[in-house]
C-alpha cells in the first residue's frame, strides 16, 4: 500500500499538471483568477486518480514481486510448502482495497466533481465583468473577434470601443464607438454602441462600406461559451440512472441507450480491472525461476499482458456502445484478465510440481 501511494501520487501529479496547463490557458487568459484556476483544477482531480489507480496497483503489485525475488524471499516461501495460489492471497486483498477506492470514486465522486465543474462553467460563462471587461487590452473572446476597450467608468459605461468580426470569410466587420453598454436579454447579452462607425469589407472586391449609427445592438451571446446547468452530461447522472435508464435520461443526455448501459456498468467494470491488474503483473513476475540477471522479462511479459487486456477493453467498449444487448460485453477485459492470471498461475505451480520431481528422482 506505501508503494502503490507513491506511484500514485507520481502518476496523479502528471496527469495533473498536463491537465492543469490547459486550464490555465483557458482560464488565465480569459480574465479568471488563481482561485478560479486553483479550484477548477481541484475539481478535475477525483476523474484524474480514477485513470490512475488501476495503473499504480500494476506497478506497485510488480515492484514488490520483484524486490521479494530479489532478496531471495520468493524462493524461501516457495521452499516452504506455500502454492502460487497461496502467494498471491495478499495480492487479491490489496486489489480489492484499490477496487473499493476506485469504486468509491466512479461511483461517487466523480459524478460529483464533473456536476459542481459544469455548475462553475456554467456560472463563469454568465460573468461578462470576467470576459469582456477588461480595459486597456486588446481582448480574443472567440476565434475571429477582437475586442478593446479604452475605460470603464464607475457607473459600468464603456468608452473608445473597438470590436472587429472577422469570422466571415466573406466580409470582415470593425465596429467603433465613443460610448458602449452591456445590457442583459431574453435572447443574451448584447452590446449596446452609441455614436459609433461600422465598417464593412467585402473581401471578394476589397470594396469598404461605412455606416455610421446612433446607437446599434450587437449580439455578444455567441462569444460567451453557453453551459446549460440543468441539463446534466452522462458523467453525472448516476450509476443507477445509467444501470437502468429512462428515456428522460436518454433525452436528457442526448445519448443513446447503449452508451448509458456501458458508461454504468463502465464504471464497475474499472473498479474490477484494478484487481485484475494487481494480480497479472504480480503473478507475471512468479512465472519463471530465479535469474541474477533479474526478473526484466517478467516484466515485459505482464506490461505486454496489461497492453493487450487494454486493448481487448477498448474494443469491447466500442461493441458495447454500438448495441445495449451487449452491455455483459464491459466485463469482458475482467473475465479475460483473470484467466491470463490463472493461467499463469497454473503454469508456476507446474513448473515447480516438475522441479520438485526432478529433485526428488535425483540420485
Amino acid at each position: 500500500m506505501m508503494l502503490f501511494g507513491f506511484f500514485a501520487l507520481v502518476l496523479v501529479m502528471v496527469y495533473w499538471v498536463n491537465r492543469a496547463v490547459v486550464l490555465f490557458d483557458q482560464l488565465i487568459a480569459n480574465g479568471q483568477s488563481a482561485g478560479v484556476f486553483v479550484e477548477f483544477t481541484a475539481l478535475t482531480l477525483p476523474n484524474v486518480i480514477r485513470l490512475v489507480l488501476p495503473i499504480a496497483a500494476f506497478a506497485a503489485s510488480i515492484y514488490v514481486a520483484n524486490r521479494l525475488s530479489s532478496e531471495s524471499e520468493l524462493v524461501v516461501v516457495q521452499a516452504t510448502g506455500f502454492s502460487p495460489w497461496r502467494m498471491l492471497r495478499p495480492v487479491a486483498v490489496f486489489g480489492i482495497i484499490v477496487a473499493v477506492l476506485v469504486s468509491v470514486l466512479t461511483h461517487f465522486l466523480v459524478p460529483l466533481s464533473v456536476s459542481r465543474l459544469n455548475q462553475r462553467q456554467a456560472e463563469i460563462s454568465e460573468n461578462l465583468t470576467a470576459r469582456l471587461l477588461t480595459e486597456g487590452q486588446f481582448l480574443h473572446p472567440a476565434d475571429g473577434i477582437t475586442f478593446y476597450i479604452r475605460e470603464i467608468t464607475p457607473a459600468g459605461e464603456l468608452r473608445d470601443i473597438f470590436l472587429a468580426d472577422t469570422r466571415s470569410d466573406t466580409e470582415h466587420v470593425t465596429y467603433t464607438a465613443r460610448q458602449a453598454l452591456l445590457v442583459r436579454h431574453e435572447t443574451g447579452p448584447k452590446l449596446v454602441m452609441f455614436d459609433g462607425l461600422a465598417q464593412a469589407l467585402t473581401l471578394e472586391d476589397n470594396r469598404l462600406a461605412t455606416t455610421s449609427f446612433q446607437n446599434f445592438a450587437y449580439d455578444i451571446a455567441g462569444l460567451i461559451t453557453a453551459f446549460d446547468p440543468k441539463a446534466r452530461g452522462i458523467k453525472e447522472l448516476s450509476t443507477a440512472e445509467l444501470v437502468w435508464p429512462t428515456q428522460a435520461g436518454i433525452e436528457e443526455t442526448g445519448q443513446p441507450r447503449a452508451v448509458l448501459l456501458y458508461e454504468g456498468h463502465g464504471r464497475t467494470s474499472q473498479a474490477l480491472l484494478s484487481v485484475v491488474a494487481a494480480l497479472v503483473g504480480f503473478a507475471a513476475m512468479l512465472v519463471g525461476g530465479f535469474s541474477r540477471f533479474g526478473l526484466w522479462r517478467q516484466i515485459i511479459g505482464a506490461i505486454m499482458a496489461l497492453i493487450v487486456l487494454k486493448s481487448v477493453d477498448n474494443a469491447l467498449a466500442d461493441a458495447a456502445r454500438s448495441d445495449a444487448a451487449l452491455w455483459p460485453l464491459t466485463y469482458g477485459a475482467t473475465v479475460l484478465g483473470l484467466g491470463v492470471a490463472a493461467v499463469l498461475l497454473w503454469t508456476c505451480e507446474a513448473a515447480g510440481t516438475v522441479r520438485r520431481r526432478m529433485i526428488g528422482a535425483a540420485p
